[in-house]
Formats: structure tokens, sequence, C-alpha cells
């Protein structure tokens, strides 16, 4: 298994902002995709931004390009991401996951991510 663990979450009112890592510490990040996936209440996981650290290319889902950048800071192992202006109907349980196998053009996919972390609440409100 390739570990990860998530921090960060929290109570944010609308149009705040949080920054969610996501570290691993018994591996490099250097050579995998990481992915930030949220799973709301009733409703399917869904992606947010992967970033596939051996080349740094990035995928945003449309909803939130432009207003949630994912970077990875090399001096730590950590992939992190900046969520800004957020909306009540992305609270959420925000997980981080690993992509052992970043190649082809379905690198980003959920069904790529085999390595999940335990999740960091995310809620939304005034």
């Amino acid at each position: 298994q390739l570990q990860v663990v998530e921090s960060g979450g929290g109570l944010v009112q609308p149009g705040g902002s949080l920054i969610l890592s996501c570290s691993a510490s018994r591996f490099a990040l250097d050579y995998y995709a990481i992915g930030w996936f949220r799973q709301a209440p009733g409703k399917e996981r869904g992606g947010v931004p992967c970033i596939r650290s051996s080349d740094g290319t990035i995928y945003y889902a449309d909803s939130v390009k432009g207003r949630l950048p994912i970077s990875r800071d090399n001096a730590i192992n950590t992939v992190v991401l900046q969520m800004n202006a957020l909306k009540p109907e992305e609270t959420a349980v925000y997980y981080c996951a690993v992509n052992p196998r970043p190649y082809g053009d379905n690198w980003y996919r959920l069904y790529e991510y085999e390595d999940w972390g335990q999740g960091t609440q995310v809620t939304v409100s005034s």
C-alpha cells in the first residue's frame, strides 16, 4: 500500500477558504499521481483535481477550475489543495488517493486510484 494522510478539513463559511494537505511518509510522491475526491452524503464519490507528479500534469474538474489550485510541496512530500470561494454544496468528506501507474489518457479517473487516505471532513455553512 502507498499510504497517504489527509489534513486541513473543518468548518468554513460560504466564500471562505481552506487548505487541504495530502502527505506521504513512506514513499516519495514523485512517481505517482495524487488525486482529491469528495463524497457528500447520499452521493457518489467524485473527482476534484489530480496531479501527476512525474511531469506536473494537472487535471481539474470544470466546477473547480481557477478556484481550487493544486500543487506539490517537494520539501515536505505533500500535495496541497487550496480551496477558495467555497460553496455549501461542496460540503463533503474529501479523500486523497494514489494512482500507482499514472499513464494513459485516463490517469485522473476515479477507478485508476488504488490507495486511499481516511478522508477529512469539509463543512461549508453559515
